[in-house]
């Protein structure tokens, strides 16, 4: 339909073609997977997810590899910057390694800052021993997004059951923005493979009956690795596991527990987030504003921008955050990596009513203690990309992906006949608002 509307702006056939796929696939194999593979045992079942979700990803990443390579001359996305620029700095850290040479030069390029220095070490060191491969480095993003598919099925299943949890690792296997990002030479797969890593740890450290003080330091050690990929990130790690600890039920977190594993977090927390860290976040947190409107104002006079970006701000980002991103469905200038990658995008906006309707369960039923650690860490950092700049950048949604796949799975499971008479509207809202941010794609550039 927005082809037909805005004919003389459609995309490119291609484009329409990676949509397809994109959508289709999911739901069909979606489908299709969590009958077949239903009657698998808990063994059998994660070993087809790991090898499933690897072998997908692993597609992917050939693929666009040589896709790239043919329309861009080099194996790199269409107008690829922050790519280039993690595959230099790993390239100069590998020859930092080699020379002998002090990664304090590395660190004095980056002005103290800590919020982005975690993955151009990582590709340095990996360099260091796969020659500044690139295609190894993509492999590598394979294996970790199949990783990350078995940990949000062991986390689902420890909160919501087993149907629930096989739902949710297939719904991570074929989610294409978790599948996308593999064939990127963007931080994203290692970002969301640590995020959904804290999480599960942090899960099983609450809900461990045998409880050890062992427990504690994975979730910390992870918890301070993010800080290095990105800021808020740490720190919306931190405020979910204060927020379990604080508000979990006691069917989940006894009191005795609660209160040891409190003091010994705010120790740890004492000792990791400090200095230039705790800066950094208080910048963050005090400049959200004047960032958000700042960059709106710059896309709406950029040349190829938006007039009417200087007009969103959270309070039009907030209430749609769980939908958003829009898909990019029309030909505008400078975004065919969005225009690629529309159908995912979609797959997401129609998920959302399931999210959605979870969280109006779980408050129905006065559940919302049992999952605590869930909701608050989504809750918390979508609540912080509605304030920021990137409230419609798929990229910075990544790392509450997978939990909102979760929360999918859950409120899925849930819907009975009664409540689909509330998706037929929701998919009506969906049609209107998507034909409506394509307009405003338009319009704005003074195309429609």
């Amino acid at each position: 339909m927005i082809s037909l509307v805005f004919f003389g702006n459609s995309m490119s056939f291609m484009f329409v073609i990676f949509g397809l796929v994109e959508v289709i696939g999911f739901f069909y194999f979606s489908n299709l997977l969590t009958k077949k593979w239903g009657v698998y045992s808990s063994k059998r079942y994660r070993k087809n997810l790991f090898t499933t979700a690897f072998l997908v990803r692993l597609a992917w990443v050939l693929f666009s590899y040589v896709f790239y390579a043919s329309m861009t001359g080099e194996p790199f996305e269409f107008d690829a910057a922050d790519s280039k620029m993690y595959h230099e700095s790993g390239i100069w850290i590998h020859n930092i390694l080699l020379n002998h040479q002090s990664l304090q030069l590395f660190f004095n390029s980056m002005k103290g800052g800590y919020s982005d220095v975690g993955y151009p070490l990582y590709l340095g060191v990996e360099y260091f021993f796969t020659g500044d491969s690139i295609l190894i480095e993509r492999v590598l993003k394979a294996i970790y997004g199949a990783l990350t598919c078995v940990l949000v099925y062991k986390l689902t299943v420890r909160n919501f059951g087993e149907e629930v949890g096989r739902i949710a690792g297939i719904f991570c296997m074929l989610m294409p923005g978790l599948i996308y990002y593999c064939g990127l030479h963007l931080k994203e797969p290692e970002m969301v493979l640590l995020t959904v890593w804290f999480v599960e740890r942090t899960d099983a450290m609450l809900r461990n009956k045998n409880f050890s003080f062992v427990e504690i330091v994975p979730p910390l050690i992870i918890a301070a690795l993010l800080f290095f990929f990105r800021t808020v990130l740490g720190a919306t790690a931190l405020f979910a596991l204060f927020t379990a600890l604080m508000f979990s039920s006691t069917k989940v977190l006894g009191m005795g527990k609660r209160m040891v594993l409190t003091v010994w977090v705010l120790i740890a927390v004492g000792y990791f987030v400090g200095g230039q860290i705790s800066t950094e976040v208080e910048s963050v947190w005090k400049d959200r504003e004047s960032n958000q409107k700042t960059s709106m104002e710059y896309r709406s006079v950029q040349q190829g921008g938006n007039k009417y970006a200087k007009y969103a701000s959270s309070a039009v980002f907030a209430p749609i955050i769980f939908i958003m991103p829009f898909p990019s469905m029309v030909s505008t200038e400078g975004q065919r990596n969005s225009q690629l990658f529309h159908g995912g995008n979609y797959v997401k906006n129609f998920m959302a009513f399931f999210v959605l309707f979870a969280f109006y369960w779980v408050i129905k039923n006065r559940k919302w203690r049992d999952y605590i650690l869930i909701g608050s860490f989504v809750v918390g950092y979508l609540g912080i990309i509605a304030m920021s700049a990137f409230a419609q950048a798929e990229r910075f949604h990544q790392p509450a992906l997978p939990f909102l796949l979760i929360i999918a799975a859950f409120g899925l499971s849930k819907v009975t006949n009664r409540e689909k008479k509330y998706f037929k509207w929701y998919m009506m809202f969906l049609f209107v608002a998507l034909i409506a941010w394509n307009w405003f794609k338009l319009a704005g550039r003074g195309l429609a």
